[in-house]
């Protein structure tokens, strides 16, 4: 049941806009057909505010122009996984 609730939240979140950001958040592949350059991982994080600030922040460092977010896991210390486009 909690693996739901986290999964609820994150894909609310990856759905939000958040100007800061280099790399945009999507919740499906992006339609202008963007190639997929890799994997990111992001660990340790206790809220989800702050796991995907760390995804956004290594997105943008692998010169992603957006990304999406593929699995949140944890209870206290949380990962999570997405996959870049440029």
């Amino acid at each position: 049941m909690k693996s739901i609730k986290y999964f609820a939240v994150a894909a609310t979140l990856s759905l939000a806009s958040f100007a800061s950001f280099a790399a945009q958040s999507v919740s499906e592949q992006p339609a202008d057909h963007a190639q997929k350059i890799g994997v990111i991982t992001a660990n340790g994080d206790t809220n989800l505010d702050s796991l995907e600030s760390s995804l956004a922040n290594q997105a943008k460092l692998a010169g992603a122009s957006s990304y999406r977010i593929t699995s949140v896991t944890g209870n206290n210390r949380m990962s999570a996984s997405a996959v870049i486009y440029k």
